[in-house]
């Protein structure tokens, strides 16, 4: 073991402690995948990430750096919030970017796209695996394991960018934080869950979002997801559910106030939010 540079950062916030946090290892190199996972299982939050050198082809594809990616229980080969914590706490640190207008992260999916957008950090969604509707059978257990009726469930699809997501559309943002969620029902399911607002929400959000995945100790809910809502944006503004441009809350049942703001340049949709450090220093590794 020695000192590493460590980073503990909050995503999707520009107010400590209202998002979700992140560890961040500044340095992960020679530590072996069982440390990693170790660790991360050990800081008792949604996941943990190791930035490293990047490969040789994705130093000659021009990444900047190769990021790990863990939560508990596996490793991911991609994940929003980790995706945005982590470039900012390796541009915290003096991480220079081999170009003025990005930086270019490597990892399981191969490679993200970073850029600046206004105060915060925001990447190009990865390319969905997987958008097709779901089985009505996999529809009518959500919806039992959500406690609604499946006429409440006005839309879905699968949201697979790394992360297995199952997408649904309720009718409302507020039956959306009303969900009491079956955690037998729902076993072994990544599931997000979104809700449009009435149109009268003066903060200019216009959805919430809820994600719940299985962990080593059941159902989970994440407090603010990246990955998840990048998959949601492809899904709903490509069928004309949601507009090209716009803001989702998460967290809110958690008593956080996570934002991702979400905009179609082109043929990319951007995922960004506001990132803070609140813990710096190094850890034993």
């Amino acid at each position: 073991m020695h000192p590493r540079p460590f980073r503990q950062v909050d995503v999707f916030t520009s107010v400590p402690y209202r998002g979700n946090p992140l560890a961040v290892v500044l340095d992960g190199t020679d530590l072996a995948t069982q440390a990693m996972q170790d660790f991360t299982h050990w800081t008792n939050l949604s996941e943990a990430a190791f930035v490293l050198p990047p490969t040789p082809q994705g130093r000659a594809a021009g990444a900047d750096y190769r990021l790990r990616i863990f939560c508990p229980g596996r490793e991911l080969p991609f994940a929003g919030h980790p995706t945005l914590g982590s470039c900012h706490a390796w541009l915290e640190a003096g991480g220079r970017p081999q170009r003025a207008d990005k930086v270019l992260q490597e990892c399981g999916v191969g490679l993200v796209a970073l850029r600046r957008d206004g105060e915060r950090l925001a990447f190009a969604a990865p390319a969905l695996i997987r958008n097709d509707p779901l089985d009505e059978a996999d529809v009518a257990r959500i919806a039992r394991g959500l406690g609604v009726e499946r006429s409440d469930i006005l839309h879905h699809a699968w949201c697979a960018n790394g992360p297995h997501w199952r997408g649904v559309m309720l009718r409302s943002a507020q039956q959306v934080l009303a969900l009491r969620p079956d955690s037998a029902l729902l076993a072994g399911l990544d599931l997000g869950v979104v809700g449009a607002m009435d149109g009268s929400d003066s903060r200019g959000i216009a959805f919430e979002v809820r994600a719940f995945f299985t962990g080593n100790n059941g159902l989970i809910e994440d407090p603010v997801t990246g990955s998840l809502n990048a998959a949601l944006a492809q899904w709903l503004i490509g069928a004309g559910l949601a507009p090209a441009q716009y803001v989702a809350s998460q967290g809110s049942c958690l008593g956080r106030a996570g934002r991702v703001h979400v905009r179609r340049d082109g043929a990319d949709i951007w995922v960004g939010g506001s990132t803070v450090t609140c813990v710096t220093g190094e850890v034993l590794l």
